[in-house]
């Protein structure tokens, strides 16, 4: 595969000796802008960006006819817009809050878990992420994707950070510590007793990993706007 790595910080360079040890080709590297002659040389980009860069180099791949496969966060204002570029440039776009299987593991527990609380009105549900001092964005993406996967499944209709008093409310708390790679709680609260669910990472590696496991994935594919559920051929249990 002709890989091209967007963002050249610790993840970009975490992505880039998974790819070479998986036998890959890295094309071109871009830090601060695209350069197009360049990058047309790639098959699949892998962004790892900053929020501000995110759009433009997911729309210059779709418009030159690269796989684009995703991970920064922050930029999701803009989404809808990138998904309607991709269907009209009949491109290949992959996004993901997170990489990590574990992760997305976490996930279809989250979801499963929403749908069993759904009808016990006693529980309340907080959300919790602890994330390295270098993060931008708070709370993290993976955090809003765990809220809205519960939005979907209860009653809850929004979100909030820093925490609110509201009982359709969810409050996510977000702390930044050094040296944390990526921490995620889930729990649900009662006067009696508390569920919880949690995943803590404890490298870079399972997210560049599963970034790599993706644009392999998608080289592959038609067109079309994917998720890491699509890489992982993961359905919830109903």
């Amino acid at each position: 595969m002709k890989l091209a790595i967007l963002g050249y910080g610790k993840m970009g360079k975490t992505v880039e000796k998974i790819a070479l040890s998986r036998g890959h080709d890295i094309v071109y590297i871009a830090d601060n802008k695209i350069d197009l002659s360049e990058l047309i040389k790639a098959e699949v980009a892998i962004d790892f960006s900053v929020p501000e860069a995110a759009f433009t180099n997911i729309s210059s791949c779709l418009k030159s006819n690269i796989a684009i496969v995703s991970g920064t966060t922050g930029w999701l204002d803009r989404f809808k817009e990138a998904e309607e570029l991709c269907k009209s440039n009949s491109g290949k776009f992959l996004y993901a809050s997170n990489f990590s299987i574990g992760v997305n593991m976490f996930f279809e527990l989250n979801s499963y878990l929403a749908k069993m609380m759904s009808n016990l009105t006693d529980y309340d549900v907080r959300l919790k992420e602890i994330h390295h001092l270098e993060k931008k964005d708070s709370p993290s993406g993976t955090a809003i994707s765990l809220a809205e996967q519960i939005i979907e499944n209860t009653s809850y209709t929004a979100w909030d950070h820093p925490p609110k008093n509201g009982s359709n409310t969810i409050g996510i708390e977000a702390e930044r510590e050094e040296g944390v790679f990526g921490f995620h709680d889930v729990s649900y609260h009662s006067p009696i007793d508390t569920i919880s669910i949690s995943h803590n990472a404890k490298s870079r590696q399972g997210f560049a990993h599963g970034a790599v496991i993706a644009a392999e994935w998608i080289l592959n594919q038609g067109e079309g706007v994917f998720t890491m559920k699509d890489v992982l051929q993961l359905n919830t249990p109903t």
